[in-house]
């Protein structure tokens, strides 16, 4: 899988720096993937949940962030949509942004 956008986890480890490794132990993961579903993912990321419209949710360091992207298993890309801890999250609509 090849993750575009990273510049947006990379700008948010910076200002969050607790998120870092984390985030960076997330993307590493992502580049060896090739996924075709949600069962795959599930076998990378077991907290990894579907929220409809191409969206996937996965809790960052032990829930303390959630990270939202779209998958388009064709091409294997993730695009990031999303980055923030869960009172953030709770204020969005997964499935739009």
């Amino acid at each position: 899988m090849r993750v575009i956008t990273y510049t947006n986890l990379k700008k948010y480890y910076q200002k969050h720096p607790s998120s870092k490794i984390a985030l960076q132990d997330w993307n590493e993961k992502i580049k060896k993937a090739e996924w075709s579903n949600l069962s795959d993912i599930k076998n990378t990321f077991n907290s990894v949940d579907y929220v409809g419209n191409d969206r996937y949710v996965f809790n960052i360091k032990g829930n303390n962030f959630r990270l939202v992207v779209a998958i388009n298993f064709l091409h294997q890309k993730i695009f990031i949509r999303f980055i923030g801890t869960h009172s953030e999250y709770d204020k969005i609509d997964c499935k739009t942004v």
